[in-house]
């Protein structure tokens, strides 16, 4: 039976944007918990522990909101008529725009971040960030197909042990120029925890707004020199995954890696590579310095800076400000790796461009980031104490999830115009042909579950989506770069169109594709929406061989995750594949002779994508060459090797990506999609 609650409760909690129910389908509600509701207004900063808290908190936000001239953030886009802000008439405006010019008016004002003051007549004063966005974020001029690779997974006989920034640059060369694609995209490579292990998740980390140096490749800092020792080490860890099946083990080879970073930054820099280093620290200022600040107390305290000495949890205490001082060679060391990564991916992309790519790298921006974490420690003002992001209970999982990430406060990031998620889209541009935003319905709301509580006593809580929308158009305009939004699942209704509407592309995988609303047979190809990336698959969803041939179920069979009989889960992969194969056999993509075919199959379900009108069709580089084996098996922790797997052929023999760009079996998929799709010009 669903909880009632008290209507004052529900009422204070609307007033704050945290909900009371959720439809876990379209026919069914379910009422949050007055638990998950108090608390949830509790890491809002309002006192909801009883009936007279409740009332007190009523009174006190009503009376705000009435009083209210201006609310923290204002949203204006171009091309829809002036700004009404329904001000008392008679009152004085100002406005400081983005670039320092005043304004005694608001009409005509360029687009940006700028700073309005209201003035009223009762001496009522109001500051708001008034937001003026393009309507609309770029979308890629022409249809075009492209790679979907983690990063990590491709190894070349240069690798350290992990794919790296110099695979990625040599991939989208071989990938434009050859392969005729539009773009490649990659997994988060924001920086990580460290830890012993470290978690190998690119969705947990510890930063989303500086990369990861783990990915750096060595050689291409001119300030490192090779000495046989550390070219013998990097052999064996690469030859360790490639030759003897070993997993990818990533701190073994960021212990190797820093080893060498740490003798390239004790040799001088070049006067024009300094003057490129003293630039990009100035430009990221505090980020930046916190950021290595972070990494340097987390050498000496561990990486939970929970249990750091209690002075040095704050970011801004004088204590911390001693430690940064001590410490300024390791802080320094820290933000000059930031500053080669970002060196890196910057390189990535020109050489993708160069490549004739329309798009070039498209990067994927985690929903969250680790609560032990840089991100966490440094803003942690913005985040939501003691809560987690997850997802409530629906017909796939019936325990909800908890993600274990700590969500942002959305009153904090108003009261600041949204300046952490502007800056963090602001530094992902600057490398970014495109950007992938995992979990995009995080933009409207999240799922706060109580920390020690389950999932299933979570409830959402409201963001300001229009504010963020608008930010990701300004940003994205300004790099000239596409959004592709992850937009899979359970998604409230007017998201989707709301997200079209100003030029977020979705995400449509072909096996979720099917006419839900009428008899659940596979969607034909030109009744799929245009505004999308179309894709077989996705990292953590089975290959497409494994798909088709059923082994994904055997495999999650061997693991212990299956709820209904072995016999029940087979048939039903095998008819879904089934009504699939007879689609792709109506449509002529092919043939009966082919019908067991396992390339030939794989073949036709891309050409299959490239019937759709979807701009962006996304290619699973291990489909290329067969892999059966997931990146990441949902559910699994330590029974699974999830994140840690190099790219393999049909019988799991690792490949590189010479080897790769050099198969017969890769290029005739690309000549299928050269041949059938759309140009990239």
């Amino acid at each position: 039976m669903n909880e009632v609650l008290d209507p004052g409760l529900c009422r204070l909690a609307e007033l704050h944007g945290v909900a009371t129910s959720y439809s876990p389908a379209p026919d069914r509600t379910v009422a949050a918990s007055a638990g998950a509701v108090t608390a949830a207004l509790g890491a809002l900063g309002v006192d909801a522990s009883g009936p007279e808290a409740v009332r007190a908190a009523l009174a006190d936000r009503e009376r705000e909101l009435a009083g209210q001239l201006l609310p923290p953030t204002v949203v204006h886009w171009t091309g829809t008529g002036e700004i009404a802000l329904g001000l008392p008439a008679g009152t004085r405006l100002e406005v400081r725009t983005e670039d320092g010019e005043s304004r005694e008016d608001v009409a005509g004002l360029p687009t940006g971040v700028h700073l309005l003051t209201a003035a009223a007549p009762d001496g009522r004063v109001a500051r708001a960030h008034l937001i003026v966005a393009p309507d609309r974020l770029p979308t890629p001029a022409h249809r075009s197909y492209g790679i979907l690779v983690q990063l990590y997974s491709l190894l070349s006989h240069r690798s350290w042990g992990m794919g790296d920034l110099g695979d990625l640059a040599e991939l989208a060369d071989w990938a434009g120029r050859t392969a005729g694609a539009g773009f490649v995209q990659v997994n988060p490579l924001h920086a990580a925890v460290p830890g012993a292990p470290t978690d190998p998740s690119p969705y947990r980390p510890s930063s989303r707004r500086f990369p990861d140096p783990v990915h750096l490749r060595p050689e291409a800092v001119p300030e490192y020199t090779a000495t046989g020792s550390l070219a013998d080490r990097a052999g064996h860890l690469r030859s360790a995954v490639l030759d003897q099946g070993a997993l990818i083990d990533r701190d073994a080879v960021w212990e190797l890696k820093r080893e060498a970073l740490e003798t390239a930054a004790a040799a001088p820099l070049t006067p024009d590579r300094q003057a490129a280093y003293d630039a990009f620290r100035a430009a990221e200022g505090q980020a930046l310095e916190d950021h290595a600040t972070w990494y340097a107390l987390a050498e000496l305290h561990g990486s939970d800076w929970h249990r750091w000495p209690e002075a040095l949890r704050d970011p801004r205490s004088p204590e911390t400000a001693r430690a940064r001082a001590e410490l300024a060679g390791r802080v320094a060391f820290h933000a000059r790796l930031a500053w080669l990564t970002v060196t890196q991916l910057t390189a990535a992309q020109r050489a993708a461009r160069d490549a004739g790519m329309p798009v070039g790298i498209v990067h994927d921006l985690a929903v969250g980031v680790h609560p032990a974490g840089a991100d966490a420690w440094a803003q942690q003002d913005h985040f939501a104490a003691g809560m987690s992001v997850g997802a409530p209970p629906d017909a796939f999982n019936a325990r909800g999830q908890d993600w274990g990430l700590p969500p942002w406060r959305p009153d904090r990031l108003a009261a600041s115009g949204h300046a952490p998620f502007r800056e963090l889209l602001r530094a992902l541009f600057r490398y970014a042909g495109a950007l992938r935003i995992d979990h995009v319905m995080g933009l409207f709301r999240l799922w706060w579950v109580p920390e020690g509580r389950p999932p299933t006593e979570g409830t959402y809580v409201r963001y300001d989506a229009e504010a963020m929308l608008a930010l990701l158009a300004l940003e994205a305009t300004r790099a000239g770069a596409a959004v592709i939004g992850e937009d899979l699942g359970t998604v409230e209704p007017g998201v989707r169109e709301t997200l079209q509407r100003h030029g977020v592309l979705g995400t449509s995988v072909l096996w979720f594709e099917r006419d839900w609303a009428g008899d659940g047979r596979p969607l034909p190809p030109e009744r799929w929406r245009a505004d999308c990336l179309a894709t077989a698959t996705t990292h953590d969803l089975p290959p497409t061989a494994a798909r088709l041939t059923g082994e994904h179920v055997e495999l999650r069979d061997r693991l212990g995750l299956l709820t209904r009989p072995l016999a029940e889960e087979r048939a039903e992969a095998a008819a879904d594949i089934a009504e699939w194969l007879a689609l792709l056999t109506s449509l002529g993509l092919i043939a009966a002779a082919e019908s067991g075919d396992e390339e030939a199959e794989i073949r036709a379900v891309h050409r299959f994508l490239l019937r759709t009108p979807a701009r962006m069709i996304g290619v699973w580089l291990p489909d290329t060459v067969g892999d059966r084996r997931p990146q990441n098996l949902p559910g699994t922790w330590d029974q699974y090797p999830n994140w840690r797997l190099p790219i393999a052929d049909t019988k799991g023999r690792p490949v590189t990506l010479e080897e790769l760009t050099a198969s017969e079996r890769v290029r005739a998929l690309f000549r299928t999609l050269h041949t059938d799709g759309p140009s990239t010009a």
